[in-house]
Parts: C-alpha cells; sequence; structure tokens
C-alpha cells in the first residue's frame, strides 16, 4: 500500500485541492511541504499529535518536511476554533516557547542535513512595511470573502478583532515567502485551517502563476464529536513535567471503546492491516487490550520505551491492587492545610484536580464515584484523615495518591 492510500485508509485526510497531484507527490516523494505550529505554550499537546506524525510519514518516504514556528503569527493569534481573543505574549516568552517545540519535535522529525527545514515567521512577518504589504497583498484578498470563512463567521457575535482579521493574511504570507525561498509546493494542517491554506495556494496563483497545494487532516474527535486531549487539569501535554508518562498512558489507556480503533489508525504506526483485524474481532476483554497497544504505543513515542513499559506495569499493578503505585499521578499537599489531619472530601477532590468543581464532586461521591484507600466514600461531607499518603480512585480507572508533606 502506498503512502497517500495508507493516509485515507487510517481516515486522516479531511480535504485535499488537487487529489491526483498531491497523491503522485507525495507517494514519488516529491512534496515540499509544511505544517504551522504558533508557540502559544512552552509545550506540544495531543492537539499537535497527529500533524507530528504526518510529518514522520511523509518524511519517511522522501518527502521534506517544513516546520514552520510561529514567531510571528504567535503575536496576532488565530482565531480559528476559539471562542476569544488570545492573550497577548511577550517577544521572549515566545522565543522560549519556539526553543521547547523544536526540542520534542526532534523525537518525531530527522533534522539531520537536508532532511528537514525549521524556519520562524517572524523571520519576515517582523520586518514588513505596512504600507508595502497592503500594495502587494491586500489587492488580491477581499473582505467580503474573508468573512464568509468558517475561522472567522464563528467569531463575529463575540466580535472580531483588526488583529486577528489579519490572521489568514499573514499565514497565506507565510505559504508565499516558503514557496518563493524553498520551494515549498504544499500546506497540511487540521481541518479548521481549510479557509487560511485556500487563501495561501490563491495568493501563489495570483502573485506568482504558480500552483501550490493543501491537505487538511482530520481533526482529532471523540465519538460525541468533541476535541480529544483535554482533562479536568486542562490540556494533554507532551513535556513530562507537565503531564506525567504514566498520566499520558492513562489518558490513552481510557479512552472510549468506541475511539479506540479510531485512534490507533489516526496516532500511531500500528499497521493498518493489524488494525483492521483487532477490528474484526473487537469484543469484552479485547477493548482493553486494544488500549493497551494504544496508550503503549504512544507513550513509547512521545516518552520512549522505558517509560511506557513502567506506566503499563504502573497501571496494572494500581488496577489490580498488586506491586508498586509509586509513579501514580500524586498531589503533596502541606499538613497545614489539614484541620486534626484531616480534609473534607469535597475539598479534597478538587485541591488534587480530580473535579473542577465542589458541585461536580459531590456528584460523585452521591453517585458512589469515590474511593478513598479502597473504602467507598457516599457522603459529600465526609472528612478524610490523610496521616501520611491516601490514594483516591475515581471511577474504576483513574487513581491518585494524596501525600503529606
Amino acid at each position: 500500500m502506498k503512502l497517500y492510500d495508507e493516509l485515507i485508509a487510517r481516515g486522516l485526510i479531511a480535504q485535499v485541492t488537487n487529489e491526483e497531484e498531491i497523491k503522485t507527490m507525495v507517494n514519488d516523494g516529491k512534496a515540499v511541504f509544511y505544517i504551522g505550529f504558533d508557540p502559544t505554550a512552552d509545550s506540544l499537546h495531543v492537539g499537535h499529535f497527529m500533524a507530528l506524525c504526518l510529518m514522520k510519514r511523509l518524511q519517511m518516504v522522501g518527502n521534506k518536511p517544513i516546520v514552520l514556528l510561529g514567531g510571528g503569527t504567535g503575536m496576532i493569534g488565530d482565531p480559528s476554533g476559539k471562542s476569544d481573543m488570545r492573550s497577548m505574549m511577550t517577544v521572549e516568552t515566545i522565543q522560549h516557547n519556539v526553543d521547547c517545540f523544536i526540542e520534542q519535535m526532534s523525537k518525531f522529525i530527522d533534522f539531520s542535513e537536508g532532511k528537514a527545514i525549521v524556519v520562524n515567521n517572524a523571520e519576515w512577518l517582523t520586518k514588513l512595511n505596512y504600507i508595502e504589504l497592503l500594495r502587494e497583498v491586500g489587492p488580491h484578498f477581499t473582505v467580503n470573502r474573508m468573512l464568509a470563512a468558517e475561522c472567522y463567521k464563528q467569531r463575529m457575535e463575540k466580535g472580531l478583532s483588526f488583529l486577528e482579521f489579519n490572521y489568514m493574511i499573514m499565514q497565506s504570507y507565510d505559504f508565499l515567502e516558503l514557496f518563493r525561498r524553498y520551494g515549498c509546493n504544499m500546506q497540511f494542517g487540521g481541518d479548521d485551517q481549510w479557509s487560511n491554506m485556500l487563501a495561501g495556494t490563491e495568493l501563489i496563483r495570483r502573485k506568482l502563476g504558480k500552483d501550490a497545494h493543501a491537505m487538511t487532516i482530520t481533526l482529532l474527535l471523540n465519538s460525541e464529536g468533541q476535541k480529544m486531549g483535554k482533562t479536568v487539569k486542562g490540556a494533554v501535554w507532551l513535556d513530562a513535567e507537565k503531564t506525567s508518562p504514566y498520566e499520558f498512558y492513562q489518558y490513552w489507556r481510557n479512552v472510549a471503546d468506541s475511539d479506540v480503533i479510531k485512534c490507533l489508525k489516526l496516532l500511531t504506526f500500528v499497521p493498518v492491516s493489524e488494525i483492521e483485524e483487532m477490528e474484526r474481532t473487537m469484543e469484552g476483554a479485547q477493548f482493553n487490550k486494544a488500549k493497551e497497544r494504544l496508550a503503549f504505543e504512544l507513550t513509547k513515542m512521545i516518552h520512549g520505551e522505558e517509560e511506557a513499559k513502567k506506566a503499563d506495569e504502573t497501571s496494572k499493578a494500581v488496577f489490580t491492587g498488586s506491586g508498586s503505585n509509586d509513579d501514580m499521578p500524586s498531589t503533596t499537599i502541606s499538613a497545614s492545610e489539614l484541620a486534626d489531619s484531616k480534609m473534607d472530601i469535597l475539598d479534597l477532590l478538587v485541591r488534587v484536580s480530580l473535579v473542577p468543581s465542589k458541585s461536580e464532586g459531590r456528584r460523585l461521591v452521591v453517585q458512589g464515584g469515590i474511593s478513598v484507600d479502597d473504602k467507598k466514600i457516599t457522603d459529600p461531607n465526609a472528612l478524610i484523615e490523610i496521616t501520611s499518603s491516601v490514594v483516591i480512585k475515581k471511577g474504576k480507572k483513574i487513581f491518585h495518591k494524596v501525600i503529606i508533606e
């Protein structure tokens, strides 16, 4: 199976500008393609995972990836998929985030001589003269067409700032500049970027009379249509300091039965034929085996095989009540936070971020979803005694150790 056919079989491709041309370029290793990453945090997260895997797949058959780090566009903020305007970041914060991204990306992308390009769009965007930009790019964009784009329409009710309105123009200019400098003939991105990507191909056609291509990849959504990669604590990060290997493993180990096959296809390098065989025989305990495979493969990719094995062993030990729970997610709290070595169960659940609010904690407790040291807690007013440590169990699969400092 050639690469493009594999991408189709895995369900990775959402939209393309010219399928036959893109298929030939990708299969023949002739694509010089870019994916943009705005450095809005000091770590990549699960939302970036599919893009990184796609870059690796394409690079493995000879295509050349360009990692475009948005040191310039990061100063503006992409309105796509956002209900509110992002907060402004300093130049120093953006540069720090860029450095963190490059370090994490090296686990996926071969940055050795000639294999890939890393570039920061601050190199050209921060040097643009406003009048020159208006004259060069402005005539090729119509406000009517821009406002019709989905990424803008969903923000119109709450208010779209002129700052964010320029994001499509900046992203299109990036594609133009990469085409000029590096012969970049294709852009990849999430399906919510389709309008911005089409604008880039159109700008290249109008300015240079050349064809460039765009392909969007499927957004990582669960069976309920919600974006995956979020927990009570926030995003599932690729940085071990933000999301431990065990927590990362557990996130994937606990995906819904209806999502496990899709995630194996979209995110792992397990052969499609093997996944399809799993799907044909999937029932009962097979779902758990598939989830363990998914969690192990992804944790190995991000944190290495040793950490993946450790997370797998810890997960099984905690779930069966045997072995060490040293690698279990934990929170250390001060003895001064307790009253006579005790804390209200609802306060404790919120304190260790197992629930976002006391009302959610109350619901879980009343419904029998919380245990402390294997003892089910059903009274929302219960006081939990903690002398050195306790293990809280939320539902059937989430464990958290609370340690007294």
